[in-house]
């Protein structure tokens, strides 16, 4: 008999492993310290490859359901300088590989694929126990059978397993959202295209992407010592913007548009990684996906399709391996290992190549190497 299966998060990877562990009739309950599926908003676009998370949503039996949630013309792509130099003006065709999707879009399909009762919301898991036990913030505790930590950068579930702990990567980000971009924003509309935008220069730059509400989301980025952001008051909108707009003094105006224009606060968030090698010695009964695993920066696009990938063959492995869940950790570790070290060494690598002395050049060089 299969032991039942619990899963401290309920992000994009810990509903996959819960979605194809419910195909094979395999017991799961996910613990979410998220009040509701609505308690907070979820990010913007993501894009999904066609050899990892893609293969996820197979395995979850959602093909179907994710073509319906695809944003057309979400895979078009612009590379600007700082100048405001267009290098690159790609449309979507809709050939490409890696087709747009709303994350909020994407969870919301997963989670309509699950039995009601399967996500315990409001269950905010504060300690765990050497035997595992987890500790919630209501004093009650809970007896997993496999756990599986899915619950991300700061895992309550990682220290079981190991003492490496998320380190800044020399980067922040500062989001922005610019509304209903095409009548009310249409200098910045016309900036990020009808896709996704890299506007890259020496250690900074601009990173945005049209949604399906026609809304911008724009992330400017800024390589900064760690204690940039505190030396901040965001809570100041209008004071943070100034000093926001003056980090970009020097590039062209459309690009400070990005940050005067935008509506509603700026939030900041400080980039952070774990050890590209990052893995553990095994211990039975409990495992790792997702950021939780091995958390990279952004500058691979992997993060969200890793994380359904590692749901997908984690539950692939303890139903390949009913009654053995040594066996069925031993399976998906093994493969989970090198496979997030390499996208973690591209994220890496990438994240210098984008914000270089000669940027964009570096990261032009890439994509002419990729479709050669």
């Amino acid at each position: 008999m299969t032991t039942p299966v619990t899963i401290v998060g309920a992000g994009l990877g810990g509903l996959t492993l819960a979605r194809v562990l419910h195909l094979h009739g395999i017991p799961a309950t996910v613990y979410e310290a998220d009040a509701s599926p609505d308690a907070r908003t979820q990010g913007g676009m993501l894009d999904i490859h066609d050899y990892n998370g893609q293969v996820a949503i197979r395995s979850a039996g959602l093909t179907e359901e994710f073509r319906r949630i695809i944003h057309p013309g979400g895979e078009a792509m612009r590379i600007l300088d700082r100048t405001g130099t267009v290098h690159t003006d790609e449309a979507d065709d809709g050939q490409g590989g890696r087709p747009e999707v709303d994350r909020g879009d994407l969870r919301r399909m997963l989670l309509d694929s699950l039995p009601e009762g399967v996500v315990r919301w409001g269950s905010r898991v504060t300690g765990v126990r050497e035997d595992l036990d987890l500790v919630l913030a209501d004093g009650s505790t809970v007896s997993p059978g496999l756990l599986v930590g899915a619950d991300g950068a700061w895992s309550r579930i990682r220290p079981l397993l190991s003492d490496a702990r998320p380190a800044y990567a020399g980067m922040s980000f500062v989001e922005l959202d610019l509304r209903d971009a095409d009548v009310r924003h249409p200098g910045p509309a016309r900036t990020v295209g009808a896709g996704m935008l890299f506007a890259l220069g020496p250690g900074r730059g601009f990173l945005a992407h049209r949604e399906t509400d026609n809304s911008l989301h724009v992330y400017a980025a800024l390589t900064k010592p760690s204690d940039w952001i505190a030396g901040v008051d965001f809570t100041d909108t209008a004071g943070a913007k100034a000093v926001l707009a003056d980090e970009f003094r020097d590039w062209a105006p459309e690009f400070r548009a990005l940050i005067t224009e935008a509506d509603g606060p700026l939030i900041p968030r400080a980039i952070h990684v774990l050890p590209i090698e990052h893995r553990w010695p095994r211990r039975p009964g409990v495992t790792l996906l997702g950021d939780a695993a091995h958390l990279m920066s952004p500058f691979a696009g992997e993060g969200a399709n890793l994380a359904m990938l590692d749901g997908a063959r984690l539950g692939e492995a303890i139903a390949a391996h009913p009654g053995d869940a040594g066996a069925a950790l031993s399976a998906y570790e093994d493969e989970l290992f090198p496979r997030s070290a390499e996208a973690a060494r591209d994220a890496a690598n990438n994240l210098a190549l984008c914000f270089a002395d000669d940027a964009p050049h570096g990261l032009l060089a890439r994509f002419a190497a990729y479709a050669r």
